[in-house]
């Protein structure tokens, strides 16, 4: 039994600003299924979102962001999260954290993305989610109060359904360790979700393999409700190359004059959308993706070689040195590119401060559903919302009293085995990414969605039994957790009948003029009295 005041599940932005936010105060553990630089925070190329330019407001950042949603972001929420952008920005200054200078200005220099209307974007090069992290894991792996164990893979939330209490509330989580392949039982007053999205519930996707939708299927298990979960953001830009691997090409590359083009080197944008290259990330995917459909072809181009390569060396030299390993000289020639799953904008919902419908269970970064993104998120939004919110529930959690219980019983593996047959939870695996990717991804129809259903009813049934009578292993908890992630998309698409943002049917093409969140709850009447204050209907 391991003890702690404070349970953090994961290691990404969301996770360490919360620690750190924390520490001088309580003791507490992170727990991250990998090492901690894993996750897909150390990945972001872009940068963080903030106002910072004298040409610029957070009025303006607002509407963009309210703008890119597609009428769904919670006005409320984005003015919280725009409002303390400048803020947090410089609190990772004080962490230690060096993002790229203008050297005419010596200022903050800041990039355009799809979808800003004005320079915002401040970066360190192409690599500011490496910085960022690397800063942070500095202060994390030094602080006395922070326990840090990677390699524990959490399997579900402890609640009162466990201990014979309160069911509403969250006592702890049981944890594979993967080094000795047993299962251990952690007790704490709070447990934070800092896990991240789902994105490696497609068959492409530009998030690294953490990305299986744990703390979204622990959630739900344990009677969370989720919101928005339709709403998958397929990047346009990931690198088309048999060798890479959910390799991004960042936004900024456009913003900074790169062009899409055919393989004629026609241009095709402009056709979409004025703002052409700029556009939010689902109109740009949704162009690429009827443009492959349309001319049969593998990928589109993205060209940047008519800027001197001085400038492209100096803006992307991450980009320029990973890519020149791959035979393309990016100087000279343009990026073969496909869209790819990027980003999971629903989520647990969960209020301004990261409460949930448990008590003492916050969800802060993208597992969380806080109302930010809409329908679709606006580019570089999603650091600046680890930051907002990772700082908010480690306020909440220093002002109100935790949950203990003396109760907690022991992992029980009395009545299960070893499995004797691995390559099932290999086979699933992949048959669940493929028709998640053919009948769920960019368009779909209600044909596709009914057939992915039925598909994962089916691996469900197989994964439910075999979790039943097989001891737990690392792969089987998140093929586990990816089939109720792609339940929960599934089910989602299924209740929305129009086309709005992330979101396009072909049977709804239009957008209802006025329409909610799609909110689903494993549980009618299981929330904890007084702390969750998102009040949204359910459908």
């Amino acid at each position: 039994m391991h003890s702690s005041e404070v349970l953090i599940i994961g290691s990404g932005l969301a996770a360490l600003t919360t620690a750190l936010h924390l520490a001088e105060h309580k003791r507490v553990t992170i727990l991250t299924k990998r090492e901690l630089l894993d996750g897909a925070s150390a990945w972001a190329q872009g940068g963080i979102a903030a106002a910072l330019d004298t040409h610029d407001t957070e009025e303006s950042h607002i509407r963009d962001t309210l703008v890119a949603g597609a009428g769904l972001c919670d006005e409320n929420v984005t003015r919280f999260v725009v409002g303390q952008a400048r803020e947090m920005v410089n609190w990772l200054v004080n962490q230690g954290v060096a993002f790229t200078r203008d050297e005419a200005s010596t200022a903050y220099h800041l990039t355009r993305e799809g979808g800003h209307s004005e320079r915002r974007v401040v970066h360190a090069a192409d690599a500011t989610g490496r910085a960022v992290q690397t800063s942070l894991a500095d202060r994390i792996r030094n602080h006395p109060n922070i326990t840090l164990l990677e390699n524990y893979l959490a399997i579900d939330l402890i609640t009162g359904r466990h201990t014979g209490e309160d069911e509403r509330r969250v006592y702890g989580v049981y944890a594979l360790n993967n080094a000795t392949g047993k299962v251990e039982t952690f007790s704490a007053g709070y447990v934070v979700l800092a896990t991240g999205g789902a994105g490696k519930v497609y068959l492409y996707t530009t998030n690294p393999d953490t990305a299986t939708g744990d703390g979204i299927a622990m959630a739900w298990r344990a009677g969370c409700r989720v919101g928005n979960m339709e709403f998958i953001q397929f990047h346009p830009t990931c690198l088309y190359q048999p060798q890479a691997k959910s390799f991004l090409i960042t936004e900024a590359l456009r913003g900074e004059g790169g062009l899409l083009k055919l393989p004629d080197g026609e241009r095709f944008m402009p056709e979409y959308d004025s703002r052409a290259e700029l556009a939010p990330r689902d109109i740009v995917a949704r162009a690429i993706d009827y443009e492959m459909k349309k001319r049969g072809l593998d990928c589109v181009y993205l060209d940047i070689s008519h800027k001197p390569a001085k400038f492209i060396i100096e803006h992307f030299p991450n980009i320029f040195r990973q890519l020149s390993e791959w035979g393309i000289d990016m100087t000279h020639e343009p990026i073969p590119v496909v869209p790819a799953a990027h980003y999971t904008c629903g989520g647990v919902v969960s209020d301004m401060w990261g409460c949930t419908d448990l008590c003492n269970l916050y969800a802060v970064g993208e597992v969380a559903f806080t109302g930010l993104h809409g329908a679709n998120r606006l580019a570089s939004n999603s650091l600046l919302e680890c930051l907002v919110f990772g700082r908010a529930a480690a306020r909440h959690i220093l002002e109100n009293s935790p949950s203990v219980s003396e109760s907690i019983p022991e992992w029980d593996e009395s009545r299960v085995t070893d499995a004797d047959e691995e390559i099932v939870i290999s086979h699933n695996w992949a048959e669940l990414r493929r028709f998640m990717w053919d009948y769920v991804g960019i368009v779909r129809t209600n044909k596709r969605l009914a057939r992915a259903a039925h598909r994962i009813r089916l691996l469900q049934d197989e994964i439910d039994e075999f979790y039943q009578n097989f001891r737990v292993t690392h792969d089987l908890i998140e093929l586990r957790n990816l089939v109720m992630t792609a339940d929960l998309i599934v089910r989602s698409a299924m209740l929305r009948r129009e086309s709005r943002g992330l979101h396009f049917s072909r049977d709804y093409p239009e957008m209802l003029p006025v329409v909610g969140n799609t909110i689903i709850n494993p549980r009618p009447g299981l929330v904890c009295p007084g702390v969750c204050e998102v009040l949204m209907p359910e459908m």
